[in-house]
């Protein structure tokens, strides 16, 4: 699988001739496997048409800032979390000088300063402009600030002149690109991960869940994939579909999810437990349907096993990561979890009104015995590739 496979890149077009290849670039990352979001200037729409790279990206082309139902749906912020990588190709002496000033008067640039993920410019100009002092100062501002700079290359112009500031082609950035994501971190482990709500019977038609959608779990599931594992998804009750090269076992109750976690987890490597597991259930469900005939209904619960602390205390269990849905104390809760439970590393995150469940977006505090990290709000795909990132760079460190 190509390493740009599923990666969401948000392609910036400026005023440059060379934007007639951003159409030939969106095919060749498409042909890679990644998703693409183009993005195009005012000045890049005079070399190339938004039907064009509309047709060829499958998506629609974002050009105004102050786009109404752009902003309500798919704005500067969407994108800015969305995206993977920023590629500005061709990016034009003007769109390096107003990158470097940190400007925010068009949608690609308010994109690039409210984004927390890797930019990368491919310049594309005459040579002399490519030379002055004025632009390489830009371009040091830029690699100060950790902008990737992916050429230019020299040859002739479209001037008729002969000198470096050629946009690379096409086959050079797409390489280039997918150098930036790491393949293999994972490779040749087995991952265990759990996803999406349980659901409790009460009778043969109603239960007891939760809000899960099961989206992280499953962004996880893809990241650890791609990443190399070996991956085993035991999902909930979910509307998703499975992630490529994905094994899924589907399940209903927390007492089925704990029966397949531990036939599976002897296998594994790493367990990842992001599902919402419900804490308790009713002590007795009902053969048939329960009608309507009182004015009140008591339920008894009893409490769930517990999957996550059952694979911790295994005395040769698996580097466990958990998760925890905190409405308050996030820090304070999360906290107590990992050291009550003996885990190896904890996830956490806010849930409550457009927070956590049922969302694209979402922001994870990860804490370890001795160190701790914040990932901020970003698409949940995105985070997820950070957090198998970071997870494997302390499974690594567990087994030196």
């Amino acid at each position: 699988m190509s390493s740009l496979a599923n990666k969401r890149i948000v392609l910036g077009v400026t005023g440059s001739i060379a934007a007639y290849k951003s159409a030939e670039l969106v095919r060749r990352l498409r042909d890679a496997g990644a998703r693409v979001r183009v993005v195009l200037t005012d000045g890049g729409a005079k070399f190339i048409t938004p039907l064009t790279l509309q047709s060829l990206s499958g998506q629609p082309v974002q050009q105004h800032l102050l786009d109404a139902g752009s902003e309500a749906n798919f704005g500067h912020i969407e994108l800015a979390r969305w995206a993977d990588v920023i590629l500005i190709a061709p990016a034009s002496a003007n769109s390096l000088a107003r990158l470097a000033r940190g400007q925010a008067d068009d949608l690609l640039t308010a994109v690039c300063l409210a984004t927390t993920t890797t930019v990368v410019v491919a310049p594309a100009m005459n040579h002399r402009m490519w030379a002055h002092a004025a632009t390489q100062d830009n371009v040091k501002t830029l690699l100060q600030r950790g902008v990737k700079i992916f050429g230019p290359a020299a040859g002739d112009q479209a001037c008729g002149e002969t000198g470096p500031g050629r946009m690379l082609e096409t086959d050079a950035l797409v390489t280039a690109l997918a150098t930036l994501f790491k393949p293999g971190t994972l490779s040749g482990t087995r991952v265990l991960i759990t996803a999406g709500p349980t659901q409790e019977a009460i009778d043969p038609v109603r239960f007891i869940g939760n809000r899960s959608s099961g989206k992280m779990g499953f962004a996880m599931a893809r990241a650890a994939q791609e990443a190399g594992a070996q991956v085993t998804l035991v999902s909930g009750p979910v509307a998703l579909a499975t992630p490529e090269g994905v094994s899924r076992i589907d399940v209903r109750s927390a007492r089925q999810m704990h029966d397949m976690v531990l036939r599976h987890v002897v296998d594994a490597d790493i367990f990842i437990a992001t599902a919402a597991v419900a804490d308790y259930r009713p002590k007795f469900a009902a053969q048939e349907k329960i009608k309507k005939s009182r004015e009140e209904l008591t339920l008894d619960l009893v409490r769930n096993p517990d999957i996550l602390a059952a694979v911790a205390a295994l005395k040769t269990g698996p580097f466990t990561v958990g998760f925890a849905a905190e409405t308050h104390n996030l820090e304070k809760n999360a906290q107590e979890k990992l050291l009550a439970k003996s885990l190896d590393m904890i996830a956490a995150n806010h849930v409550g009104p457009q927070q956590g469940f049922e969302q694209d977006d979402n922001a994870l505090f990860v804490l370890w015995r001795g160190g701790r990290q914040e990932l901020g709000l970003a698409h949940k795909d995105v985070l997820a590739r950070a957090l198998v990132e970071l997870i494997a760079q302390r499974y690594r460190q567990s087994k030196q």
